[in-house]
């Protein structure tokens, strides 16, 4: 699966989750998940709890999170 189509998993509605971005169709915040994977909790783990999620859905946060950072990074590296 490319960055894009991850990425195409990932929405942001001011109307939804107060505009955070969330696993599309869903309203399980891409920090949360994040949150839980730096907590050392598994994919797998992740999925049995949130058995209406898939493991893309965990992928598509992650290169969410990456695509963020890379963009934050490359703004302050001119300061």
């Amino acid at each position: 699966m490319t960055r894009d189509n991850l990425l195409s998993r990932i929405s942001i509605d001011p109307n939804i989750c107060f505009g955070k971005p969330c696993i599309r169709g869903h309203r399980i915040w891409v920090s949360l998940i994040l949150d839980y994977l730096a907590g050392g909790e598994t994919i797998d783990e992740i999925l049995a709890a949130y058995p209406s999620i898939e493991r893309e859905d965990i992928l598509a946060c992650i290169a969410y999170g990456a695509e963020v950072t890379n963009q934050r990074t490359s703004f302050t590296k001119g300061n």
